[in-house]
């Protein structure tokens, strides 16, 4: 019986705890992340920080603590996140005069030091893109995927006008799509969240969102123009080239730790991980097999091999432990290592290993003449492989032929009586605030955002029938 199939959030938890990626704490909804999941991480940042300094951006750091009159200044900001705020209210003892909220995200900080920073035409842009913790104090956790406390980028950005920051906004989304595409083998539908679903204090937000082998969505990263909201809020003003004072029109955008969750979910199989090459802490694993101890040849060829992978630079480890074969098999099938190469005395003299990728069913006989080549090609196709996997997976998850709320329950039903995902729908969706949360009361299924290049084009409301203005993949979300 598929596990996976049958109870997904048991077959993730189990998975990332048997893989060693994490551990529960006493604090209700945090993590610990132990170094196989933290070096996930380390991945993204690494290329998340080089795209972000390609394009002019830098890092900095600002505090933890914010003043709760900050939250004040920007109404639809503070009634965003207030449900979500933990407070510190006493210090060494005393009792604080004004509240400090651990932070759920950092505009207003940010805002405030921005109006002291930027006088002038020729401060701008300012490119600023900060590595952090947040809080957001959940009500439902799931490790990686939705936590009290999280790690995150945040990127805030400054411009003269309207034009320059919407093409930060826009740029930004491009460089998370290709990330998450390239990097952790995740394909994604980039458009924009609907009103209800946007950033609080936003003008527009942009998103990436990635299907789950659950059929259910996350949201992979997102970009928000905020117009001259939070500049107005915080008096950020600069001095043209007219010579008057104006807003400077601002941007942010963030991706998080909830991207290893959403990697594990697309990829992950019965056997547990299943990592990318290009995100794996381990790419490949040899393993001696057979009565290896009497003869030390095996190795002697397995040392030669790990020496040229890691001059290669292949992050490669030796499994010349005590456990059995069988054993250290399944242990490093379930931490997704992605390819495995197994020694034997007759291998040896046949001059051939055995290589066994991650997502194969079979081993492939290889020799040992041409191993590491055929160990660097194998990682580079079976990256490719994964996001093919992932996009055919996507597309026969994703329904265009629903217009109808009657249609889309049936949908629904039918796909739960067959042990299917429902998957995602494209529908026609009016506009009105009132149809898109009717949907979400009588199905679960949210707006996932209004894509920029959609499969088909929607002519009516799913809910209401009357003329759609836009067409929207709706699904269950994390």
């Amino acid at each position: 019986m598929s596990v996976q199939k049958n109870d997904f959030s048991k077959w993730y938890i189990d998975t990332i705890q048997k893989a060693d990626l994490m551990d529960y704490t006493p604090v209700r909804g945090c993590i610990a992340f132990k170094p196989d999941g933290y070096e996930l991480w380390e991945r993204i940042q690494a290329e998340m920080d080089r795209r972000f300094k390609e394009t002019g951006h830098r890092n900095a750091y600002f505090p933890m603590l914010i003043p709760e009159s900050f939250f004040q200044k920007e109404k639809d900001h503070i009634e965003g996140f207030s449900p979500e705020l933990p407070w510190v209210t006493e210090a060494a003892g005393e009792q604080l005069e004004e509240r400090l909220a651990l932070r759920p995200t950092s505009e207003t900080m940010i805002g405030h030091l921005y109006s002291d920073w930027i006088k002038s035409y020729r401060d701008l842009p300012v490119l600023i893109n900060q590595w952090a913790n947040v809080f957001r104090w959940e009500k439902k956790t799931l490790p990686f995927i939705r936590t009290s406390e999280f790690l995150w980028q945040e990127g805030h950005t400054a411009h003269v006008d309207e034009e320059d920051a919407r093409k930060e906004t826009m740029q930004m989304l491009q460089i998370y799509k290709e990330v998450v595409e390239d990097l952790l083998a995740i394909p994604v539908y980039d458009g924009q969240k609907t009103p209800s679903e946007r950033f609080a204090g936003a003008v527009d937000t942009y998103s990436i969102e990635a299907m789950m082998k659950d059929g259910k969505a996350v949201q992979a990263g997102t970009s928000h123009y905020l117009g001259t909201k939070f500049a107005e809020a915080f008096d950020i003003k600069y001095l043209n080239k007219e010579n008057k004072h104006v807003h400077v029109h601002t941007t942010s955008w963030g991706t998080s730790t909830r991207l290893i969750g959403a990697m594990i979910m697309v990829h992950g199989d019965e056997q547990g991980l299943v990592l990318p090459p290009k995100m794996a802490p381990t790419q490949v694993v040899l393993i001696p097999v057979g009565p290896w101890k009497k003869k030390p040849e095996i190795i002697e060829k397995l040392d030669e091999v790990f020496a040229e992978l890691k001059a290669k630079g292949i992050r490669v480890k030796l499994d010349d432990s005590d456990q059995s074969p069988g054993y250290k098999f399944n242990e490093w099938e379930l931490k997704g290592v992605p390819v495995r190469i197994e020694l034997g005395p007759r291998d040896l003299e046949n001059g051939q290993a055995l290589m066994k990728a991650r997502d194969a069913e079979e081993k492939e006989a290889v020799s040992l003449e041409q191993l590491v080549a055929s160990i660097e090609n194998e990682l580079t196709v079976m990256q490719t492989r994964l996001l093919e996997k992932a996009k055919q997976f996507r597309e026969e998850n994703s329904h265009t032929h629903i217009d109808t709320m009657e249609q889309l329950k049936n949908h629904i039903e039918e796909a739960q009586a067959a042990g299917n995902v429902p998957g995602w729908i494209l529908s026609g969706w009016c506009g009105e605030d009132a149809c898109e949360e009717q949907v979400k009361e009588e199905t679960k299924f949210t707006t996932r955002n209004i894509p920029f290049n959609p499969p088909a084009e929607k002519k009516v409301c799913v809910n209401c029938g009357n003329e759609a203005k836009h067409s929207v993949w709706f699904g269950r979300a994390y």
